[in-house]
């Protein structure tokens, strides 16, 4: 074997931290994958009236989650993931929490942290 494999190792179940967070609000926390989501999906923000409901709203997540790709998005990525859209994001909010029941039912122990979620709507 080249020494410059890197060797299989069985996969385990790993502790996940997922951060949503609004980039208005500030810089990106630190994360091993950040994923903008600014131009990809539904942004709720621009329907007035999904515009201050947040991601616990069953509207909202249906809008963010009926956007075409969003499945596969949420079913690529096994990391720390920091998902940001523009404001308090309803949209980050709303990927954040797929990804992470994706994960848990895989088994993994994951911790999700909206950083921006009780900050004011940013207007735009």
């Amino acid at each position: 074997m080249s020494q410059h494999r890197i060797p299989v190792v069985p996969r385990r179940t790993i502790p996940v931290e997922i951060v949503s967070f609004g980039y208005l609000h500030g810089q990106p926390p630190t994360a091993h994958l950040t994923v903008d989501l600014r131009h990809h999906l539904r942004d709720p923000h621009v329907s007035p009236e999904l515009r201050y409901m947040t991601a616990d709203d069953a509207p909202v997540r249906a809008a963010v989650l009926g956007t075409p790709g969003v499945a596969a998005l949420v079913l690529a990525a096994e990391a720390a993931v920091a998902a940001f859209a523009t404001g308090p994001s309803a949209t980050g909010l709303t990927v954040a929490r797929a990804l992470a029941e994706l994960l848990g039912d895989a088994g993994h122990k994951v911790t999700v942290r909206h950083r921006d979620m009780d900050k004011p709507v940013v207007q735009r």
